[in-house]
């Protein structure tokens, strides 16, 4: 009996220790996740977008709605209702006050209208980052410098600056790029 309590014991602390180096990993891959940045972008996109959604609301409200009453023979589009309990109200408040069930067809057409221009704006932005990534590469790529070339008869790769193959042992041309590079090396060796 004691020593089936020993076995247990035993196997309790290893799967104790177990769980708590499974708990430190996770730990640990959580802090890693946490400094890469990523929950911290995560966070600066939610507030730049309630800031912007805010931005936006607001444009449409006072810019984009009063512009569409005057031409819409001052009608405020944003009050625009449909009550369906038969009865005619004059505002969308009296209606919402007298307790009407009411359609606000206003409302939808604004937050529609808010997608739109949120939209466009962020397919602008996106279009202008694209661009911007694409000169990076583009760049990046042309700043690569070859480092090694084909020997012409073993077609082994061998490094840029060899003048034998190192597999063949053929005698193969520098490349004129490196060998004007290697001269400028060589002389300022020499004025050192």
């Amino acid at each position: 009996m004691k020593e089936i309590a020993k076995k247990n014991k035993n196997l309790l602390k290893e799967q104790t220790a177990k769980a708590e180096e499974k708990a430190k990993l996770a730990i640990e891959d959580y802090k890693k996740f946490a400094i890469k940045g990523n929950i911290i972008d995560l966070a600066i996109g939610v507030v730049i977008g309630g800031a912007f959604t805010n931005i936006i609301n607001t444009l449409v409200s006072s810019l984009v709605t009063p512009l569409l009453s005057i031409m819409t023979n001052k009608v405020n589009i944003a009050n625009l209702f449909i009550s369906l309990s038969g009865e005619n109200y004059p505002t969308l408040e009296a209606a919402k006050t007298a307790g009407a069930i009411v359609i606000s067809y206003g409302a939808i057409f604004n937050a529609v209208l808010n997608f739109f221009i949120v939209s466009v704006i962020l397919f602008i932005v996106f279009k202008y980052i694209a661009k911007l990534r694409a000169s990076n590469e583009k760049g990046t790529v042309e700043e690569i410098k070859q480092t090694t070339k084909a020997c012409p008869y073993c077609k082994s790769t061998i490094d840029i600056t060899a003048t034998k193959c190192a597999f063949c042992t053929s005698e193969v041309e520098l490349i004129q790029e490196v060998a004007i590079v290697e001269s400028k090396k060589a002389k300022k060796k020499k004025v050192e």
